[in-house]
Order: structure tokens, then sequence, then C-alpha cells
């Protein structure tokens, strides 16, 4: 696998990890890793930027849900909706901090767009969020497999 299929690769994994899609990027991200073939701080960069970008579609998605939700194909549940909308009405924009989370994150970032949030602080902690996250998930892959000797 040459180094520029791999980087897109794990660019549109995190991109639709991120979206309403039933995509994980952490499986793909910690190959990578462990291969040892990859730019770690590249790596990082690329999951990052993917899972971001996709995040900023839930977001856009959220500002026009109304032309979508009540199609037979969009595929975010009310129930999961109104969950997140509680979450971010009681929390308000400090809940995109959880946006990481599988599922409920990517329902946060669609409530974030409904409620109409700035995309300046939507993006900032955003980005906080799911760097975060893969910056913890690098570490802990790369001290297991120091640990273990690979």
């Amino acid at each position: 696998m040459s180094s520029l299929t791999a980087y897109i690769g794990l660019f549109l994994v995190a991109f639709g990890a991120a979206t309403i899609l039933p995509f994980q990027s952490e499986p793909v991200l910690i190959g990578l890793l462990v291969s040892g073939k990859f730019s770690v701080p590249g790596l990082l960069i690329v999951a990052s930027v993917g899972n971001i970008l996709g995040a900023v579609c839930n977001w856009v998605l959220g500002r026009f849900i109304d032309l979508f939700q009540d199609r037979a194909w969009f595929p975010v549940k009310k129930s999961s909706l109104e969950r997140a909308s509680g979450w971010y009405r009681r929390y308000g924009r400090w809940s995109l901090l959880l946006s990481w989370m599988p599922l409920f994150g990517d329902a946060l970032t669609v409530i974030a767009g409904v409620l109409r949030e700035p995309l300046w602080s939507f993006a900032i902690l955003v980005t906080v969020a799911k760097t975060g996250r893969y910056l913890v998930l690098a570490a802990a892959t790369l001290n297991t497999t120091a640990a273990l000797g690979f």
C-alpha cells in the first residue's frame, strides 16, 4: 500500500466516521500506527482533519435539517436528536467536547447546527475534542506496542 493511498483511506474513513454514516476510524488509525510505516504526526493530522470536516458536514445537515428530517432515508433517529438536543440545551456549546463519542457525538454535531451554534465556536470545540481523542488513542497504542516489544 502506498503512503498516499493509506493517508487518503484514513482521511475518508475518519470523515465518514464523523458523519452519520456507520464508520469507525480507530481500527484504521491503530493499524497504520502499529505498522510503523507512516509518520505519527501525519496520521494524526489526516485523521483529525477528516474527522473535523465530517463533523462540519453534520453541522451543515443540522442547519438544513428541516428539509430532510421527515424523509425515510434520513438516518438519525428522532430520539437520538432529542437526547442530544437536551444535552446541548443543558450544557451549551461545551457539550461539543463530547463530539468524539460514537453515535451520541455525531448527534451533538447535528444538533449544534439545528440550534445555530456559530461555526467558529463549533470548529474550535470539535477540533479540541476530536484531535484530543486521536492523540490519546495514538499514545495508548504506541505505549502498548512499545511495552509488548513490537
